[in-house]
């Protein structure tokens, strides 16, 4: 009888490790399988379940799943921790149109790699403060028709690489110009929409600071904005560049009269014409002027005034123009022109250059002027109120009375004179009543004298007529 082979038992062990691991292939693949949940449809590291009734995120998730739709449902909360895992692959998350009124403050903790976020069309209210700080990649952020009437100004704060905002549709009363002030966000945001909302002023010395290339994408129609010229003449600046915000929507861009309240159209405001802000520059300035296109990369030339020194004006390479040391010669208009694909721009800047010493010695010879009236008479003043001739005798007196006089009139009208020519008016101090005082008691004293010296005249001669016989 045929006995059967020895087995040793290392070749046993090795039979049973190999097929656990079998089972735990096996077990893997059916998990796998099994992580697409049924009313989903799942293609490759795609998740799609749309219109599916859904009150809370399928879970559980796979890692792998790079877009996730979950549109149409009925998740009305979304919690910190609807995927259990981190969703690293993670890039779209589509959560429009579920009726979505909390946003737990830890909602985007674990899919930290997003770049696409759609929460549009749900009951949205307010936006907490960093609620998206979690999402430093995410480019394109989907807000438009909520409720949001509130929006902490830190909110945005973690988007550093926000480049598409739509705020549209919502009852937004503040503009977020937090987006605009941060320099190293501003050359990544592509376009900012909040259109439609309750802001009712904007920031408007900030927008005409931006880039031509972003005012172009910068969309605030349909919000009932005070009226105002200055609305006028932004919106008739940017109408008459054709930039989108305003051209594309011409008669959405509406204003409340402050009498009334009444709605206008801002294009129709009676309002003066838009003048072009000139570049104002002085002699041997250096100066550099901005082809401010509302296309970026499209290809710059300047055309300068005939008359300006060509050897001193130099093109830069991100297409500003370096005119200078600037004389009289340079005023005039530079055009830029920009050119490309579909792109025909003209950008006029109007220079004035100006004499700067001339101006200088003006405003020296006044200041010179004035201060010299204004010795002259502080002079005049002290010589009038403490240099008052003395009364020496009657004759005498009223000589220099006369004298004094003359000089306080001619001084008076020589003041007068300086001040008229340019130098700044004082105001004299002028004690007439207590100087005519003075002037009538001194005359009473001198009549006086000369009545006590007529007596006694009268006397030695009554005298001397009475003791003296007479001679024949």
């Amino acid at each position: 009888m045929r006995q059967p082979p020895h087995v040793s038992p290392l070749t046993g062990c090795c039979r049973v490790c190999v097929r656990v691991m079998l089972l735990l292939l096996l077990s893997v693949r059916l998990s796998a399988a099994s992580v697409c949940h049924s009313p989903c449809v799942c293609a490759s590291d795609i998740i799609s379940c749309p219109q599916r009734n859904l009150s809370s995120p399928p879970a559980p998730l796979p890692r792998y799943t790079a877009l996730l739709d979950l549109s149409f449902n009925c998740i009305g909360r979304l919690r910190s921790d609807w995927t259990a895992v981190r969703l690293s692959a993670l890039h779209t998350l589509l959560l429009g149109n579920n009726g979505l009124h909390f946003l737990s403050p830890e909602a985007f903790v674990q899919v930290r790699r997003l770049r696409h976020l759609d929460l549009s069309s749900n009951a949205l209210t307010h936006l907490d403060e960093f609620v998206f700080e979690p999402l430093p990649h995410l480019e394109v952020l989907m807000l438009y028709n909520n409720q949001i009437g509130q929006i902490d100004r830190t909110a945005f704060s973690g988007l550093l690489g926000l480049q598409k905002l739509y705020l549209s549709q919502n009852r937004v009363s503040r503009f977020p110009l937090e987006l605009l002030k941060d320099r190293n966000r501003l050359d990544k945001l592509r376009l900012l929409d909040v259109s439609l909302n309750r802001i009712r002023a904007l920031p408007l010395a900030e927008l005409q600071a931006l880039p031509t290339w972003l005012k172009d994408s910068v969309y605030f129609h349909g919000n009932p904005l005070d009226c105002s010229c200055d609305l006028y003449s932004v919106l008739i600046g940017w109408l008459q560049r054709e930039l989108r915000p305003v051209s594309e929507f011409p008669e959405s861009h509406l204003c409340v009269q402050p009498v009334g309240g009444a709605q206008a159209s801002i294009l129709q405001l009676n309002c003066s014409a838009v003048r072009v802000r000139d570049e104002e520059a002085f002699l041997n300035q250096i100066l550099v002027l901005d082809c401010d296109s509302r296309y970026r990369d499209a290809t710059k030339s300047w055309t300068v005034p005939p008359l300006a020194n060509r050897s001193t004006v130099q093109p830069l390479g991100d297409g500003r123009l370096q005119v200078g040391p600037l004389q009289a010669e340079d005023s005039g208009e530079y055009r830029c022109v920009v050119e490309g694909d579909g792109v025909n721009e003209t950008v006029v800047v109007l220079v004035r250059v100006h004499n700067s010493t001339q101006g200088f010695g003006e405003s020296l010879n006044t200041a010179y002027t004035t201060l010299a009236c204004c010795v002259l008479s502080i002079v005049l003043v002290v010589i009038y109120l403490y240099l008052t001739p003395c009364p020496c005798s009657h004759g005498n007196h009223l000589a220099k009375s006369t004298l004094t006089d003359s000089v306080h009139s001619s001084s008076l009208s020589v003041t007068k004179t300086l001040c008229q020519q340019g130098a700044t008016h004082m105001d004299f101090y002028q004690p007439k009543e207590q100087n005519g005082d003075i002037r009538s008691e001194i005359q009473e004293e001198d009549m006086k004298e000369g009545q006590r010296h007529e007596k006694e005249d009268r006397k030695r001669r009554s005298s001397i007529s009475s003791g003296t016989p007479i001679m024949v």
